[in-house]
């Protein structure tokens, strides 16, 4: 296994030690251990085009690895209880957040079902979306007062983004690529 898949992996095993600090309430553990997830992310991406070692493993992983910590920590904020007011998430916020994903996932299965043929690449919006979601969780974990002007852009963004991605899969259905 090459050192960007041990990142992945590091990073899927970081989430439940992530989601048990948000629970307990400690904000500021909950808080390094994401920003050691962040930079796996980044990390592991640089290390595998750098070094051409891009592996199917680490495909499908990677965004599988982003996708467990970010939801994780969506659900966590509008979930936990205790939290001060303006930290507490509304359901709206993860229920976005997990409804691009899942249509994402459902389309790229749809995709391959009708063309035999998939390429899974992000979109300038996918990535200013992660960003986005990334921004809030740290902000939400910074206790930010006004984190919930960051969580509604986020939702804008998040919703364009799959509307894009919609719109992309469509297009790549229908021949038009």
């Amino acid at each position: 296994m090459n050192w960007a898949n041990r990142l992945t992996v590091l990073r899927v095993i970081l989430t439940p030690v992530f989601i048990a600090m948000v629970f307990y309430q400690k904000l500021n553990i909950a808080l390094l251990i994401f920003v050691i997830a962040a930079i796996t992310d980044a990390l592991d991406g640089y290390l595998a085009r750098s070094r051409k070692e891009q592996t199917r493993f680490g495909t499908i992983m990677d965004p599988v690895a982003d996708k467990m910590l970010i939801g994780s920590a969506f659900i966590c904020f509008s979930l936990v209880t205790g939290l001060p007011a303006y930290l507490k998430m509304p359901i709206y916020v993860p229920v976005v957040v997990i409804s691009r994903d899942v249509i994402i996932l459902l389309g790229v299965v749809i995709m391959y079902f009708l063309t035999d043929n998939i390429e899974i690449k992000p979109t300038i919006m996918g990535k200013i979306t992660t960003f986005f979601q990334m921004l809030t969780i740290i902000v939400v974990l910074l206790k930010f007062v006004y984190s919930s002007w960051i969580w509604n852009i986020t939702v804008v963004v998040t919703v364009i983004s799959g509307l894009d991605y919609i719109r992309i899969a469509s297009r790549h259905i229908n021949g038009k690529t």
